[in-house]
């Protein structure tokens, strides 16, 4: 019993990070009925993967993935803008402007600017696939490695009313 709670306090500590990458090596040829479905406000309601209960997830390199369940997203569809904002008790508070588009291959494809900074500046970026569901809700899932396994992390949205 001991051995089985040591091992969970070890596995509770590792953190799995979400990488940037370089946003110019993604197709940047956009979906624009897929980004029309975005236009609007959004709550990100739940952030799910295996094994969440042990281990943590650094999402945009920010916090812990679990941090952005409720956090909220603005996205304006005819110039790809938005804002992203988190204020979750225990997490640290963040809010940032946004760039944001869909390509032809379903990705949804992310950078986060500073204020009065241009987005073309930004180097890094994140990508991950869009899923979009029944009116009302989408999924953003991300690809991740968690001990040389391919792991998901679903970052799930619900429109605001």
């Amino acid at each position: 019993m001991k051995k089985i709670i040591l091992l969970s306090l070890m596995i509770i500590g590792l953190w799995s990070c979400k990488s940037s990458a370089p946003t110019s090596v993604v197709s940047n040829k956009a979906d624009y009925e897929a980004q029309k479905i975005l236009k609007g406000s959004w709550i990100m309601t739940s952030v799910t993967y295996p094994s969440s209960e042990y281990i943590k997830v650094n999402a945009f390199q920010l916090d812990d993935a679990k941090c952005f369940e409720g956090s909220s997203w603005k996205f304006v569809a005819n110039n790809n803008s938005g804002e992203m904002s988190m204020s979750k008790a225990g997490c640290t508070s963040f809010s940032s402007p946004i760039k944001w588009y869909i390509n032809k291959e379903g990705q949804f494809v992310l950078k986060l600017v500073n204020a009065g900074e241009k987005a073309k500046k930004v180097r890094d970026g994140y990508v991950m696939t869009f899923v979009p569901q029944e009116s009302g809700n989408f999924q953003l899932v991300d690809k991740i490695n968690v001990g040389n396994k391919p792991t998901d992390v679903v970052f799930q949205f619900e429109k605001v009313k």
